[in-house]
């Protein structure tokens, strides 16, 4: 494998997400009696125990400020037949259109916060803000998971991942273009032979 080796000082933005593609989900956001939606692509969840996830946004958009002061967000993953409603959601500013509104985006009520939950979501968390912390020109928002909507039949009964042959996830290679995998794509390795880890790392 040829590679080009570069350091970081001048680099093109673009150089900075070749590790793509990501999952792509969409944020929701309640405060003053509006609502907001923001798709994103940079977040993770950080611990299961208890259940923290993390979102890197911009404080530029509609949605940090509403965050911010409400200390609560949603955080909901739609599958690639929603790929519109991701661009629709990522591609304009809530300080100018009723995202919901215009988009005719259904939703569902929270149970332990006041953020939209979307409908059209295959699983959905709402979270309470624990952390907000500036890195270069994102905050990263940490959210403690307080409750959890999923559909019935979007997991497998074994090992609770999503079944493949239901729901495509959406993963973008790039802010416009929008992918999936499939069951003929997974490769499974057998813990017998590679080990596995479940759990604190015991050495």
């Amino acid at each position: 494998m040829d590679k080009i080796r570069c350091a970081t000082e001048d680099l093109p933005n673009a150089l900075f997400f070749l590790h793509r593609p990501v999952s792509t989900m969409i944020v929701t956001a309640h405060h003053n009696g509006k609502d907001n939606a923001l798709a994103i692509g940079l977040h993770t969840l950080i611990t299961h125990r208890p259940p923290i996830c993390g979102v890197s946004l911009t404080p530029e958009r509609f949605s940090y400020p509403m965050i911010r002061d409400s200390k609560e967000f949603g955080v909901n993953f739609v599958t690639l037949d929603k790929a519109e409603l991701i661009a629709y959601t990522g591609g304009c500013s809530g300080r100018k259109v009723d995202k919901f509104q215009e988009f005719g985006i259904a939703k569902e009520e929270p149970i332990k916060t006041s953020v939209p939950i979307l409908k059209d979501a295959y699983v959905s968390y709402e979270c309470k803000l624990i952390d907000d912390r500036p890195y270069g020109g994102h905050r990263w928002l940490v959210g403690e998971i307080v409750a959890v909507h999923y559909a019935k039949d979007a997991f497998t009964t074994e090992k609770k991942t999503l079944d493949l042959d239901k729901y495509s996830p959406t993963l973008a290679p790039h802010p416009t273009i929008f992918t999936t995998v499939s069951q003929d794509a997974i490769r499974r390795m057998d813990p017998k032979i590679y080990g596995t880890h479940v759990g604190p790392l015991k050495q």
